[in-house]
């Protein structure tokens, strides 16, 4: 019907030109899962396996802190839970795993 626009073989050699692999699809796909891989979950990953070593290896008498922000010293150690000491006389109980860092000792005296 609207064939005097385009001629058949100007039709016919852009179709033919347009034919790619079908691989080719998948090449942008698979490039953002590798950039999702080395950017995302390899750091997270890093990050999980520092605090699980970090956890491991608490000891009593460590100056901690909290995800929370409280600083205290480690009292007593369980499988799931440790306790704090915040001040002197007052100790906390918390889960382990909700230690972030490990603080060089003498800085609960500093502050």
């Amino acid at each position: 019907m609207l064939n005097f626009f385009i001629s058949d073989a100007v039709a016919e050699a852009t179709a033919a030109a347009s034919q790619t692999p079908a691989w080719t699809g998948l090449l942008f796909p698979l490039g953002l899962v590798v950039i999702f891989y080395f950017f995302l979950i390899r750091p997270q990953m890093k990050r999980q396996k520092e605090h699980k070593s970090l956890v491991g290896s608490l000891q009593k008498g460590d100056e901690v802190q909290t995800e929370g922000g409280l600083m205290g010293k480690v009292t007593k150690l369980g499988d799931n839970l440790a306790s704090l000491e915040i001040a002197p006389g007052v100790e906390i109980k918390i889960r382990r795993t909700s230690i972030s860092a490990v603080m060089p000792k003498g800085t609960l005296k500093e502050m």
